[in-house]
């Protein structure tokens, strides 16, 4: 037995860090409460194998390195959680014997986002807090101030200082663009808006969190002089002073009211802007709350009832193979269709080889289809006990689809890949729509159909063909008139502007994103110097990993590529740093690890990296006896500044700093 409970315990702990550390969940919520509840019995029957350091004995964490802890004034907590509407019933009824005298509860719609905690002095917001281990976390401030809907300033009568405590949510439209737009960019997408939030919220760089459009959602007020004794009053107040409070929000006077408002919202959600998974029910009062208390871990005048995941049967008709830009091979299940959550699926993804081989997949079996955060359809399991004249058994290709490659796998992936990159048709046309997309060189009037009729006429087949393309050719073609033509040639004229780190990106090597193309840029400083770096220049670089280094080594070593880059030196592109981004650099930090704590004066903490990397420093989160020297603000972190003692690094004000980087310029 203990054994048993103890294999349950890793399990838990490693949900737990997969969805609260790396936002990536591998089971559903309905899974992973009823494994804790499971546990949560064993420990009872068996309470000689007590572990403080148990799942049930703690709440999970969201904290990150890179962020400055701070503790929770009033412990943040989490709410007991039921899918059953006995469960409710059982809340209610001891409430109302904790309590022996009346009471109302308030219903509101539980949001499926990110906990923050924000605090406001003399009506301004001072700062932002994720929930963490529910005793402190991470102060989220500069990133939370990115988000519109929340106010900086209030408006109205208001306490002198308060907490309110909320969600952050990414709201469905800008969910699906983000997804859209990593999915054309072949990055893993996100399950749902929730992991979406959490992830943006946790980004060292405020500027990528404003353009996600974050959302928030308020629904709790804490403080010495609270507007009222009556939480929905409380809820009320804060509308006043400019917060977001949802309409969904009903006092109930009994639990037949409960019931009627979890019924309705459990088919009404589905027309709200944002993701919601349940209903909390509250007590009203805030003295009855007090008199009622909390358990270790959550309040007792409080539930969660969680929605269940809608799931449809349907059967398995064949599995097809999509080949993307990067050669990665993705399995679509092709389904009979069936209706869930509101729309008709079709085609479910399968992921990989190994999910696959798990589910033991016939084709004509019926398969259980659930929505991952109601937006990704994907097959949960199969009904095995409905298997009747079944065909063959679902295999994973060995060769490319499109061009019968042989395909390989690399260590530590889970995809497959077709190796071919430079003659298989998907990965030259997703190269070629991936170079002339916005965030690379923005070419207008070359979307992947205009693409694909150029590469069908033999017009593209390479992304550096783009700038020889003639005007006569083009108009000849048919869908393509004299305007379009004309389009095209001056959107390809005018990404000879597009900066060098842009350029970097565009050429599509495995692995490197946009924030890997600046870095390599800034280090490099020019397309010959990258084009020579070895591995062991490419990995001192800092986020430079060796998987991506060897990315760029293999690309550069096919003469196919190189031929490509210097066909596009030839027509033009920049493939330099700017004058301007060269000057700003110097290499007063080469060879330095810097950490960086605190708040500052002059310069944001992110403007501060940036100049560590220009002047050829690396940036690192955690204080270590390789560490050079740290840059210290105000209240830097406590942890960090034992560490550094102990080690004898060295600690060194903002003032030092830019004196360091700008005496070197000088010199210069």
């Amino acid at each position: 037995m203990k054994t048993q409970i103890e294999n349950l315990r890793r399990e838990l702990e490693q949900h737990n860090y997969n969805y609260y550390v790396l936002s990536q969940p591998t089971i559903s919520d309905f899974e992973f409460d009823d494994k804790l509840k499971q546990l949560q019995g064993l420990e009872a029957a068996h309470p000689e194998f007590f572990d403080p350091n148990s799942p049930t004995q703690r709440v999970g964490s969201d904290i990150v390195s890179g962020f400055e802890q701070v503790a929770h004034v009033y412990p943040m907590l989490s709410l007991g959680n039921t899918y059953s509407e006995g469960e409710v019933q059982d809340f209610y009824e001891r409430t109302r014997k904790g309590l022996n005298e009346e009471f109302e509860l308030v219903c509101e719609l539980k949001y499926d986002g990110t906990s923050i905690s924000l605090t406001y002095e003399k009506g301004l917001l001072v700062r932002a807090v994720t929930r963490g281990d529910g005793e402190k976390g991470d102060d989220v401030t500069a990133n939370v101030k990115t988000i519109r809907s929340i106010p900086l300033r209030l408006q109205g009568n208001f306490p002198d200082k308060f907490e309110i405590r909320g969600e952050i949510l990414m709201p469905w439209a800008v969910f699906d663009e983000l997804n859209r737009e990593r999915e054309a960019q072949e990055e893993q997408l996100f399950a749902n808006p929730r992991n979406a939030a959490s992830g943006t919220l946790k980004l060292q760089n405020s500027t990528v969190v404003a353009s996600r459009k974050l959302d928030g959602y308020f629904y709790y007020l804490l403080g010495e002089n609270l507007p009222s004794d009556l939480h929905s009053e409380n809820l009320a107040a804060a509308r006043s002073w400019g917060f977001k409070i949802s309409d969904a929000t009903k006092v109930c006077q009994s639990l037949e009211e409960v019931s009627a408002f979890i019924n309705y919202w459990d088919l009404e959600r589905k027309n709200l802007p944002v993701a919601t998974d349940g209903i909390v029910i509250k007590v009203n009062s805030l003295s009855q709350q007090k008199n009622l208390g909390f358990t270790a871990k959550s309040p007792r005048w409080a539930i969660a009832y969680k929605f269940q995941a809608e799931k449809a049967v349907t059967r398995l008709n064949s599995v097809s193979y999509q080949v993307g830009r990067t050669g990665a091979i993705t399995p679509v299940a092709n389904l009979d269709p069936v209706q869930l959550s509101g729309t008709v699926v079709k085609r479910a993804s399968l992921h990989n080889a190994d999910i696959i081989e798990s589910l033991d997949l016939y084709i004509g079996d019926m398969v259980f289809v659930e929505k991952g955060g109601e937006i990704i359809p994907k097959i949960t399991a199969v009904d095995k006990d409905a298997r009747f004249l079944i065909g063959d058994k679902v295999k994973f290709l060995k060769v490319c689809p499109e061009c019968g490659a042989a395909l390989v796998r690399f260590d530590g992936e889970a995809a497959h890949y077709c190796p071919n990159e430079n003659t298989c048709p998907p990965q030259i046309k997703g190269k070629m729509e991936h170079f002339v997309s916005r965030k690379a060189m923005n070419i207008d009037g070359l979307g992947s159909e205009t693409i694909n009729l150029l590469y069908q006429n033999g017009l593209l087949q390479n992304i550096a063909d783009i700038y020889s393309l003639k005007i006569p050719d083009l108009v000849r073609l048919e869908r393509l008139g004299t305007k379009s033509a004309y389009n095209i040639q001056a959107g390809a004229e005018k990404s000879k502007e597009v900066p060098f780190e842009r350029v970097v990106f565009a050429l599509g090597i495995r692995f490197v994103g946009e924030t890997i193309a600046k870095k390599l840029s800034y280090a490099f400083k020019n397309i010959e110097a990258l084009e020579c770096a070895t591995l062991e220049d490419l990995v001192a670089v800092d986020e430079i990993g060796e998987r991506i280094a060897q990315s760029v080594v293999q690309y550069f070593s096919d003469s196919l590529n190189v031929e490509t880059v210097s066909r596009l030196k030839s027509a033009g592109l920049q493939m330099s740093l700017s004058e301007e981004k060269l000057l700003s650099h110097g290499d007063a930090l080469i060879g330095l690890s810097v950490v960086i704590s605190g708040t500052f004066a002059k310069h944001s903490r992110d403007e501060y990296k940036a100049m560590i990397e220009m002047n050829g420093g690396k940036n690192v989160g955690s204080v270590s006896a390789k560490t050079s020297f740290i840059l210290a603000g105000e209240n830097m972190g406590p942890e960090k500044l034992k560490k550094a003692e102990n080690l004898g690094v060295k600690i060194i004000d903002e003032d030092t700093f830019l004196s360091m980087i700008s005496e070197t310029k000088s010199e210069e």
